[in-house]
């Protein structure tokens, strides 16, 4: 009889942490490539001689065909096994990485970052289903705390890393740095995770696909190009809106009436899952809307660096570690529901209290509020991941986790484009009104020293005067972008209660015969 090997004499709790350290090592890497680029651009410009227009596909290629690969993650682990998929997409990613930051030409930059985004697009899903398969039922909080660490706190850390990397490197370390964690990841995979079914007979709907496909990458360059191009001003948005709209509701069609369509439909008939994707829609939508908004408030109103920005925001993500550690003991107390009412309130008092933010506002306010706001979204995070996953059939995992993860992306996506239109839009707003209190007849500004600082009556006291009024309204415009996810937030939390009930989680304690090896 051959002897076990190291792994398999390792205690069972030693194989699992190691586990979900390999699998949670693969996302990360993921998702921190979504933002820690972000900082990167203005030196990958000069470098590759691009225009601002062009090196902003360093980012756009990533995302679209990530997006567009995503839900082929369900098809693909079913046919060819999750751990081959596992294996393949980190090494992939990996082999990506080192060729963007080795990229000498614009072209090679964006064709590398394509090729990140088709390997890197299962990470996040493959590493969710793995950890839910891996650990038992009562103790999926525990896991998809573990995994939460990485998905919620990437993306916040990302620009504070990259601007690290790019202010004392240069930008191609934004991309050598997944090396490492890649080789890492990799290891930990080959030596743990264990082969899941193989369905051969399983054919793949490639018009589904395609219909999907097509919708997905539609909305995604709406998304990327409706600012420069004034939305539904222009006929390239308005024919990118059709076209989104029309595939999705073909797809919608053919996936309840072909014999094997390309997403499961037993998917939608769970209340659960349901409401967990318009959640976790919105969920996206706060992560990533409000890291839109903080960067530029920080660096362009109050004049802080692009390093220390990151360096005020980076405890939002000790917040969300906080949050996500406290819900996890929580939810072998108190119902579930109720935590992710709570997370929604934390993070809406925190918004709420953002709306009063100055650009005299201290540091230590910015710090502690975005403590406050990232412990919300871990009290959110945690137990809606756990029960939106609960009552569903572990044969849909995989798939399930590969549309839970791309409806989190695009409603990161949606947010970042609506609370930055709405930003331009209020700073026209604010500054229009503000400007009618601008004339001859306001004697406030005959008060004091004011007629030498903003004379009227001249064109440089006239210009003056704007920059006052246009840095006023921008101020107003950024608070009026919190006020607006603030509603948001607590407009939708509340679906949380429409969830079933599954009770604390120790009830669910008995061995799942679903997850046996």
């Amino acid at each position: 009889m051959q002897k076990p090997g190291f792994v398999e004499r390792l205690p069972p709790d030693i194989r699992q942490a190691l586990l979900a350290a390999a699998v949670m090592l693969a996302a990360v890497i993921q998702i921190l490539d979504t933002t820690i680029a972000n900082v990167a651009l203005p030196h990958m410009q000069g470098t590759l001689s691009a225009t601002q227009d062009q090196i902003s596909w360093v980012l756009t290629s990533y995302i679209i065909t990530a997006a567009i690969v995503m839900p082929m993650t369900g098809f693909i682990a079913g046919r060819f096994g999750r751990k081959r998929l596992l294996v393949w997409s980190v090494a992939g990613f990996t082999v990506a990485s080192g060729l963007c930051g080795m990229a000498q030409t614009l072209p090679e930059a964006v064709l590398a970052r394509m090729l990140q985004g088709v390997f890197g697009a299962c990470l996040v899903p493959i590493s969710q289903s793995v950890l839910l398969d891996t650990f038992p039922r009562e103790k999926h909080a525990k896991a998809m705390s573990l995994w939460g660490i990485g998905v919620m706190v990437a993306p916040i850390l990302g620009p504070t890393i990259g601007g690290w990397l790019t202010e004392f490197y240069n930008w191609r370390w934004v991309f050598y740095i997944n090396l490492p964690f890649g080789i890492l990841s990799l290891i930990g995979v080959l030596a743990l995770v264990q082969e899941s079914p193989i369905d051969r007979e399983r054919r793949f709907d490639l018009f589904g696909f395609l219909l999907l496909g097509i919708s997905i990458g539609a909305l995604q360059l709406l998304l990327d190009r409706g600012k420069s191009l004034y939305w539904f001003e222009s006929k390239e948005i308005i024919a990118e809106a059709i076209i989104s709209a029309l595939f999705f509701y073909m797809f919608i069609v053919h996936m309840f009436t072909h014999k094997r369509p390309f997403i499961e439909p037993g998917l939608f008939h769970d209340r659960n899952f349901c409401v967990g994707l318009v959640l976790i829609f919105f969920v996206g939508v706060v992560l990533l809307a409000t890291l839109a908004l903080l960067p530029p408030f920080l660096q362009n109103l109050m004049g802080y660096s692009v390093y220390d920005a990151g360096l005020i925001l980076a405890p939002r993500g000790a917040g969300t570690m906080f949050g996500m550690i406290v819900a996890t003991r929580l939810m072998g107390r108190m119902d579930p529901r109720m935590i992710i009412v709570l997370g929604g309130l934390c993070t809406s008092v925190s918004l709420w209290l953002m709306t009063h933010f100055t650009v005299d506002v201290s540091q230590s306010t910015i710090t502690w509020v975005g403590f406050l706001q990232g412990m919300g979204l871990g009290y959110i995070f945690v137990p809606l991941s756990t029960i939106a996953f609960l009552t569903l059939d572990p044969l849909l995992r995989t798939e399930g986790s590969a549309i839970y993860s791309l409806v989190r992306n695009i409603g990161s996506g949606i947010g970042i484009s609506v609370v930055v239109t709405e930003l331009a839009d209020n700073i026209q707003r604010n500054h229009a009104v503000l400007s009618e209190h601008i004339s001859p007849f306001n004697h406030l500004l005959d008060w004091g020293v004011l007629p030498q600082i903003w004379n009227t009556q001249t064109v440089q006291g006239l210009t003056a005067l704007d920059g006052q009024v246009m840095k006023q309204a921008v101020q107003l415009a950024y608070l009026q972008d919190f006020r607006l996810i603030m509603w948001m937030t607590l407009i939708i939390v509340p679906l949380a209660l429409f969830m079933r009930n599954p009770g604390p989680l120790e009830l669910h304690a008995k061995p799942d015969p679903a997850l046996a090896e």
